[in-house]
Order: structure tokens, then C-alpha cells, then sequence
């Protein structure tokens, strides 16, 4: 197996000083006919859900070397979501997407890479890793870390999520300061992401359905063998896929979206898969907008009672037969395209062709037919409160609809001392804007306040509506990536307190009770607030972030 693009660069005797740096890294003169392949590894000890991706990066690290390839490893950065929500350090979270992917775009297109394989955990690995992976369009693979094992507490299953909601139920009295800290003790019992149904397990069995990572790959826990045994093997897929010429490009496809976005549907996935498949489209050169996930979702039933408003969590999943299976129901009823290629070389159909299809309901996995919910989870809102959309999150909620007084709040601080203080009743409209791309800078999401109001048993008669964005572990009637932000003049920059806010998801509408003359009125009336100093990536972001309707991410304004 010979090296293709790096070949341009090792070759040739006026090229003599860029192999003496290989030679000083040990190289011999049969190296240079191999393929060089980038191993972009995001293993930190800032998370867990990043502290167990070395083992990983070794084994397919040792892949690679065994199938005739030349590894060259270097480093993606990761924050933490669960550790910075609900600070200022949130804003930095979705700003990690573009660094990561700028970061992979950096390191293949300047040493000239063969072939891809991008290993990562916590939430922003996953898009930041895929962005960069279309955009350098070279053979390429996503191993992800793997999802951590539930906390155990009362014979209950923990996540992150349940550390969130019992600060609610302790500042109600539901609870004690000692089960809370038994709960905060519990909720991560080792190394892995997330391990519901939330951002990071959405985005790898997306990526799974897409066709950029192998089979059943998606739902393992990173403490068990066999997520080491993918990465080895994959290594071995990527290097074929660089023998035959199979490019990120050739899978990620319109169709393949669809595939994925189904699969989000189907598991209950995170609101934030909606704003990172806008930027990963937009970086595979794929056409893609906002409404597109209303047409999927119109066709596509919640299948799997994962939790944050279901039962189960991932590893449950991946015993009852994981994203295979999934795609294997929703095949059989058409909702999937078997005709499209996956990095292994097979189609998704051939790929499906050896699952079973079972006839008696599962725990976890439903029948097509008795569903948990009829129709898909995400809903796309619009109106004059969201005039180029906002996404609902309506899984988990008896009645998608409410009709109450506005209570306003400049940024999630101000909101969450609300909240705590039991300031919030039933029936209110919680808005928190200025969070927004431009506005925060950075969309912080709003985990806290949401699991909080959840605690206070607030969750299905509070919505809380925002420019920002929401933990793929918010659950309840909650309404994010309102577009136009605030800080850009949108209407949910001139709601006053006590305004009514009409959400109906049955007719996919977001409205606040206020004439067009009036709204025209407090837009003249209004001004942007003033920037607290911002330098670096923040100040860069704020200029450059594309709407949260476009998918938020980075690109100089035409």
C-alpha cells in the first residue's frame, strides 16, 4: 500500500529536508511507501468523559503500524460541559467545536495526511471532529470514546443529569444535603461520556448511521474491551478505505443526513444534533437547512425509551441490539436509504442485511408500530418570537403547549437565582436570552435552570424559552436557538415581563402576544447592550459565528 498525498511531499530530492525530520523521528526508507494517516486524539484529564481515550488512541495506534500504515498523532482540545455548565466557562463549549475542527484541518492539511482517524468523547469532540473531517475530505474514520456506565443510587440508574435535577429537589426540600451529596458522589462511577441518550450518545450514533463509524461502535461503554477492540479495527477500515479511495464526501451525503437524523429521531437524540448537522453539512458541501429536520421528524416515531425522558440509558441500548437494530426497524418501514456507502466499504443495506428483526417489544427498543411517541421529538417552532425558527425539545411533555406571563432574564446567572429562590411559578414563560452566538458570545447551554425547575417538580407547567442552547439532558417544555438572537435585535430582545408567550408544538408555533406596530416600536426604542471586554477566541467567535438557524458556526460574513 503506497502513500497518495503525502507522497507529493516526501518525495523527490528537493523535498530532502522534510524527510530528514521523518529520519529524526525514526523513519526508515520503507516508511516513505506507506500511508500517512493523523490520529487526532482528544484524551484529557479535564473530563471524564476524555480520561479513558489514550487506551483507545494506543490501540489504534498499534492498528495502524500492524496493517501497513505510519501513524502520526497529535492532539485536539476538549472542555468539559458537565464541569463548566452553568458557569462562564459555558461559553467556551461550543466555541471548542470550531477549534477542534480547525485543529484537524490545520494538522492534515499541512502535513499532507493519507487518511483520518479522529477518536473522541465529551460533546464538541464529536461535531468539532466530523467538521473537520469533511472539510479535509481525505479517507477518514470517527472512533468515539464510548459512553460511561450509569451511577447507582436507591436502586436507581444516575447520569450527570441526575446531579442537576437534585439541586432542584434539594433547594424544593425533597431532598437532603446528604442524598444530594450521595447523588453528586454516584452519578460518574468511571471514565465515558454521558451516559444517556444526550449530546455526545447522539452525535456517535449518528455518525454510526451516517456511515463514518463501524457498527454497534456507537453505544459501547469506554471501560469495556471491546470499545479497544473498535479502535484496532478501526484502523484496519480506515487504511482499506485508503486503498480504495473511499472520502468522507462520497458518504456524508443528503441521504446520509437523513439516515442520521432519522436515528436522532428514533433514540430521542439532543437538540443540539440540529445545530452541529447544520455546520457539518455545511462543511461537507451537503445542501441542509432547518426545515429539513421537520420533514424527517414528521415521518419518524420515538422508538427508544432512553433517558433524559425516558428510562434507559446507552448501555442498555447497546444490549438490546444498539444502533443496528434501530436502522434495522426503521429500514423495514423505509425510512432509512440502504443505497448509501459506509466507510467499511459496505452499503448501509448490506451493512443491515445480518440483524435481526425481532417481533416482541424490548425494554428499550419499541415496536414501529407502538411507539413512544407517534412522531419525532425535535420540533422546528416559528413565529414572531423565532422568525427564523427555534427548536423544541417535546419528548417527556404531556402538553406541548402553553400560554403564560413572560419572566425575562439577561443572562442564565439572573435566571438561576430566580429559580433557586422559588421566584418561578407554574404557568410562567422563563426567558433567557443575550446567551445566543453573539450574544453570550459562545450559546452557553441552560442544563442548570431546566434541571433545577425539573427538581421543583416545575417541569411540565414551566417552559423556559432562549436564544442559547439546551444539554442533549434537558428534558421538559423547553425551547432553544431562538433565531434571531437578542443581541442582533430579534424579538426576544423586547419582551418586557408579563408579556404573553404562546408555545403551541401541535402547530409548530412560538409567539409572543404583541401587535407587529407594537414589536416595530420597542425595536426603535432598543439597543444592543454593551460588550464586557473580549479578546481571543471569544472576541473571534462573536464576529465570525453564522446564525444558530445556519448552525452557528464560523464563516467571515460575505
Amino acid at each position: 500500500m503506497k502513500n497518495l498525498r503525502s507522497s507529493k511531499v516526501t518525495q523527490g530530492a528537493e523535498k530532502a529536508p522534510n524527510r530528514s525530520m521523518y529520519y529524526g523521528m525514526g523513519y526508515k526508507d520503507e516508511d516513505f511507501d506507506k500511508p500517512m494517516i493523523g490520529l487526532a486524539n482528544a484524551h484529557s484529564t479535564i473530563t471524564p468523559c476524555n480520561s479513558g481515550l489514550q487506551k483507545l488512541a494506543d490501540a489504534a495506534e498499534k492498528g495502524i503500524k500492524i496493517n501497513g500504515g505510519n501513524c502520526q498523532s497529535f492532539g485536539t482540545p476538549t472542555v468539559s460541559d458537565g464541569i463548566s455548565m452553568g458557569t462562564q466557562g459555558m461559553k467556551y463549549s461550543l466555541i471548542s467545536r470550531e477549534v477542534i475542527a480547525d485543529c484537524i484541518e490545520t494538522c492534515a492539511n499541512a502535513q499532507w495526511l493519507d487518511g483520518l482517524i479522529v477518536i473522541g468523547g465529551c460533546d464538541k469532540n464529536m461535531p468539532g471532529g466530523m467538521m473537520g473531517i469533511a472539510r479535509v475530505n481525505v479517507p477518514a474514520i470517527y472512533v468515539y470514546g464510548g459512553t460511561i456506565k450509569p451511577g447507582k443510587y436507591k436502586d436507581k440508574d444516575l447520569t450527570i443529569v441526575s446531579s442537576f435535577e437534585a439541586v432542584g429537589e434539594y433547594s424544593a426540600g425533597k431532598i437532603s444535603a446528604k442524598e444530594l451529596k450521595e447523588i453528586e458522589k454516584r452519578a460518574c462511577p468511571g471514565t465515558g461520556s454521558c451516559g444517556g441518550m444526550f449530546t455526545a450518545n447522539t452525535m456517535s450514533s449518528a455518525f454510526e448511521a451516517m456511515g463514518m463509524s463501524l457498527p454497534f461502535s456507537s453505544t459501547m461503554a469506554n471501560e469495556d474491551f471491546e470499545k479497544e477492540q473498535s479502535a484496532f479495527k478501526s484502523s484496519k477500515v480506515l487504511l482499506q478505505a485508503v486503498e480504495n479511495k473511499i472520502l468522507p464526501q462520497q458518504i456524508i451525503t443528503r441521504r446520509s443526513i437523513e439516515n442520521a437524523v432519522s436515528v436522532i429521531m428514533a433514540t430521542g437524540g439532543s437538540t443540539n444534533a440540529v445545530l452541529h448537522f447544520l455546520a457539518i453539512a455545511n462543511a461537507a458541501k451537503v445542501q441542509w437547512d432547518i426545515d429539513d429536520f421537520e420533514r424527517i421528524r414528521k415521518k419518524v416515531p420515538v422508538i427508544c425509551d432512553l433517558k433524559p425522558s425516558g428510562k434507559y440509558v446507552t448501555t442498555d441500548l447497546h444490549t438490546a441490539g444498539g444502533i443496528p437494530r434501530v436502522m434495522k426497524i426503521l429500514f423495514d418501514e423505509g425510512l432509512i436509504h440502504g443505497d448509501c456507502m459506509t466507510i467499511t466499504g459496505k452499503t448501509i443495506n448490506e451493512t443491515l442485511i445480518d440483524i435481526e428483526t425481532r417481533e416482541k417489544e424490548d425494554r428499550v427498543i419499541k415496536n414501529f408500530n407502538e411507539p413512544l411517541y407517534k412522531e419525532g421529538h425535535l420540533a422546528i417552532l416559528k413565529g414572531n418570537l423565532a422568525l427564523d425558527g427555534c427548536v423544541a425539545k417535546i419528548s417527556g411533555v404531556k402538553n406541548p403547549f402553553i400560554d403564560g406571563p413572560a419572566r425575562v432574564f439577561d443572562s442564565e446567572e439572573k435566571a438561576m437565582e430566580a429559580i433557586i429562590n422559588r421566584r418561578i411559578k407554574a404557568g410562567d414563560v422563563v426567558v433567557i436570552r443575550y446567551e445566543g452566538p453573539k450574544g453570550g458570545p459562545g450559546m452557553r447551554e441552560m442544563l442548570a435552570p431546566t434541571s433545577a425547575l425539573i427538581g421543583q417538580g416545575l417541569g411540565e407547567s414551566v417552559a423556559l424559552i432562549t436564544d442559547g442552547r439546551f444539554s442533549g439532558g434537558t428534558w421538559g417544555m423547553v425551547v432553544g436557538h431562538i433565531c434571531p438572537e437578542a443581541y442582533v435585535g430579534g424579538t426576544i430582545a423586547l419582551i418586557n415581563d408579563e408579556d404573553r408567550i404562546i408555545i403551541d408544538a401541535h402547530q409548530k408555533s412560538i409567539n409572543v402576544a404583541l401587535s407587529d406596530a407594537e414589536i416595530k416600536t420597542r425595536k426603535t426604542n432598543w439597543k444592543p447592550p454593551e460588550r464586557s471586554q473580549q479578546v481571543g477566541v471569544l472576541a473571534k467567535y462573536a464576529c465570525l459565528a453564522r446564525p444558530a438557524s445556519q448552525g452557528a458556526h464560523t464563516m467571515p460574513i460575505d
